[in-house]
């Protein structure tokens, strides 16, 4: 049985409810299996403007049969519903709060209680974190995904070596939906990233059901037919490059494209298409993730590799 909020769900059967603090209601499905066992915690748009994770946690309530289900899922496609539907690339628009920078607290009203909720709510009650992001509007990346390596670390990457996706990045965030559990309260997850650009595209979607499929499959919760998988490796350290002037910026490295130390991975421009600095790799690596459009903020991220000399191939 599973309850949250009052609501309760008997063994074998799921409810299509809202649930949430006080005037931020977010939809979720609550699923009881017919027998005992672990409860796995799925959400998507925590940051909303990141699209396919939401049709597919959508998908998975719709078609999963709870008779099947040994444990209890608790499926939530829209954390950040108000962003959503007001059309926010990331934040949650009544305070501009962020809810992986700005988690648990941050004296902001809504963002805080929608952290709150989860904290005192849904986080005591599960067993398992998968948290579904995507690159942001100007932000290509290459599928990987973000296991806590402070706490719950043997747990996590349990789950994560199961999944479909090449590249497991180590996390020592102490902020947001996967991360503070996981190193706050020693609940293990995953951060888990396709997709970019503000596009739903079917084929991410479709590999988000897999993602969820073969951790339900991991955690015992739910049999996947689909078992294999694609080749994996660690990368225990990433260096994030920021930039270090305003401007206008032109990359030339892509998403997953192995680099070289010295390596020039874009370089910005004023307005008038003076060079102002090149950026190179510092060692060699993989391109994850980077900005993808024109303008360089200082201070931002520019490039996000990870270093070759903490990979790991995972057999």
């Amino acid at each position: 049985m599973l309850e949250i909020q009052g609501i309760r769900v008997e063994n074998g059967t799921k409810k299509e409810v809202y649930i949430g603090p006080s005037g931020y209601p977010m939809p979720a499905f609550l699923i009881a299996g017919r027998e005992e066992g672990k409860t796995l915690l799925v959400t998507a748009q925590i940051h909303s403007g990141e699209y396919p994770g939401t049709p597919a946690v959508i998908r998975i309530g719709k078609n999963i049969d709870p008779v099947n289900v040994f444990g209890n899922v608790i499926l939530m496609p829209c954390v950040n519903l108000s962003g959503f539907q007001s059309g926010y690339n990331a934040k949650i628009p009544e305070d501009n709060g962020n809810l992986n920078t700005d988690y648990p607290y941050a004296g902001k009203p809504v963002t805080d209680s929608i952290s709150s909720f989860f904290i005192k709510e849904v986080f005591p009650k599960t067993d398992f974190i998968l948290d579904l992001h995507s690159g942001g509007i100007s932000e290509p990346l290459t599928p990987c995904l973000f296991y806590p390596s402070l706490s719950a670390t043997e747990e996590s990457l349990t789950v994560a070596k199961k999944l479909d996706i090449p590249w497991l990045v180590a996390s020592e965030n102490k902020k947001g939906q996967f991360s503070y559990p996981a190193h706050v309260m020693n609940i293990p997850g995953l951060l888990l990233e396709r997709g970019y650009g503000g596009l739903c595209d079917e084929a991410w979607i479709h590999a988000f059901e897999n993602d969820i499929r073969l951790a339900m499959d991991a955690l015992g919760i739910l049999s996947c037919e689909q078992c294999e998988t694609c080749r994996k490796e660690m990368i225990r350290s990433v260096c994030y490059l920021r930039f270090k002037e305003d401007g206008l910026w032109y990359r030339k490295a892509e998403p997953g494209e192995e680099i070289a130390k010295g390596q020039v991975l874009g370089h910005t421009e004023d307005c008038f298409g003076n060079v102002l600095r090149e950026y190179t790799a510092e060692e060699d690596g993989i391109v994850l993730y980077g900005n993808g459009g024109l303008k360089a903020s200082k201070g931002h991220l520019a490039v996000a590799y990870g270093r070759n000399a903490y990979r790991q191939v995972l057999l």
